[in-house]
């Protein structure tokens, strides 16, 4: 089976993570700078076969657009553009930064490893990983 990989986009940073072959497993990849995310992206997919992009849609709790949203819907266009053959789906993302926040806390995390906000990315684009197997399943 092919990976599927999560995109947790922002305006200077990227959060990705990624499952195993067997899509059982949701693991934090890395935080790259959002710049870097198409040739991030043409690097791992040279390497590794992934089936679906997952990328996080941020709305605010009454479904209107958040600041971030049209960031995230021109992300998503030039992902489109680069690589036509693989399929993208956007999942809600409300709260996952604040998700990815809480689990730092209760994973007993440093304070100062809890500031470095590539942390946040990484771990927000797991989140949303998780939740997207769960409600795969």
């Amino acid at each position: 089976m092919a990976r599927i990989l999560a995109i947790d986009y922002g305006g200077k940073r990227t959060g990705i993570a990624v499952t195993d072959p067997l899509q059982i497993i949701a693991t934090g990849l890395l935080t790259i700078e959002s710049k870097e995310l198409i040739p991030f992206l043409k690097d791992y997919l040279k390497k590794e076969t992934v089936e679906l992009i997952i990328i996080g849609l941020p709305k605010n709790w009454d479904d209107t657009d958040t600041h971030g949203t049209p960031l995230v819907e021109a992300a998503i266009k030039k992902i489109q553009k680069e690589f036509p053959s693989t399929a993208l789906k956007t999942v809600d993302e409300r709260y996952t930064s604040k998700m990815a926040k809480d689990a730092m806390l209760q994973m007993g995390m440093k304070k100062k490893d809890r500031q470095i906000k590539g942390n946040v990315d990484v771990i927000a684009a797991t989140i949303i990983l998780q939740e997207y197997l769960q409600s795969a399943q």
